[in-house]
């Protein structure tokens, strides 16, 4: 097969796969939280609620799709396809195993945390472009949150790229193969989760959202589409996420007997597990302990790991 054929079929499989995590994730999500909880969950459309998806898909599609009067509408119509472009492009670099990646970039860590930070723009503009002063509060919350503990996750990854000498991220998981990172940079690990829950502005940092206060933040005026692209931009980043903690932390696709594909498969569902429980399992923060959180403990401890990291790096030689 030439080598063409095989990048685009990895090309439309990850992109198919991917996108259909997502639509799965709103059915998973309503059963573990209801597991959790101790409730039934969906389970009257279709056998084991699994065509609630399917009927909420259809619930979208037939909203109205409503754009305010008051509102900027080039910019509100544009912001929410960002977050879907920037999360989709994150995955052209993330090596599901060594022979299915879209493209093995020597500046794939670079590139991920670049398409992170342009991710801000979709909500930022939301917010401003909504012309509501509930929809801008949250906008300009996202935009100081996910800045911030932007530059944890970043320098959380500082200690990984010390010890695999590589910004690649296929090179960075065969690094992996005598013991995984999270044994050495268990700090590094514990700051890119949380920064993770941050960026990707999950339960118990949706202070974005925040429906008590802000009655959904800086998607209140979207609906229809335009809604269900922020939804979907949301699954998406919590797939993307748990596949970059496997990535970095845990091997990826390395493990004892099984394919690589399932291995990988397996721990990111467990992360995304984690993901969700953690919305049904912590209290919401105030905003004010978000931010010391991120810039008296985060940041301290990914600094103290990066400076530790490298000093035992240079001592051994």
């Amino acid at each position: 097969m030439p080598e063409w054929v095989w990048q685009l079929l990895i090309l439309f499989g990850v992109l198919i796969v991917v996108l259909s995590i997502a639509a799965g994730l709103i059915w998973v999500e309503r059963r573990l939280l209801a597991v959790w909880q101790d409730r039934y969950g969906p389970n009257r459309v279709g056998p084991a609620g699994l065509l609630q998806v399917l009927a909420d898909t259809v619930k979208i599609f037939t909203k109205e799709n409503w754009i305010p009067p008051f509102a900027d509408k080039a910019v509100f119509v544009v912001a929410p396809a960002i977050v879907l472009v920037t999360v989709l492009l994150s995955f052209i670099v993330v090596p599901v195993t060594q022979r299915i990646v879209i493209a093995d970039l020597n500046i794939g860590v670079l590139f991920i945390l670049g398409m992170s930070s342009l991710a801000v723009y979709s909500v930022v503009l939301a917010g401003w472009s909504s012309q509501s002063k509930y929809s801008l509060i949250g906008g300009l919350r996202a935009a100081a949150q996910m800045v911030s503990y932007e530059v944890f996750m970043a320098l959380s990854l500082g200690g990984v790229l010390i010890m695999a000498g590589s910004f690649s991220l296929v090179d960075i998981v065969e690094a992996q193969r005598d013991l995984w990172y999270i044994v050495p940079q268990f700090a590094g690990f514990v700051v890119f989760v949380v920064a993770g829950l941050a960026e990707t502005r999950r339960l118990p940092f949706d202070l974005v959202e925040a429906e008590s206060e802000l009655v959904a933040g800086f998607h209140t005026e979207y609906s229809g589409m335009k809604f269900a692209m922020f939804m979907i931009g949301e699954y998406l980043g919590i797939t993307l996420v748990s596949a970059l903690i496997v990535t970095f932390f845990l091997g990826g696709w390395l493990g004892p007997w099984l394919p690589g594909i399932v291995w990988f498969a397996i721990k990111v569902f467990v992360f995304i597990a984690g993901f969700i429980l953690a919305r049904a399992t912590f209290p919401r923060p105030r905003y004010d302990q978000l931010m010391e959180l991120g810039w008296k403990v985060m940041l301290p401890l990914s600094l103290v790991n990066l400076l530790v990291t490298g000093a035992i790096v240079v001592a051994r030689g």
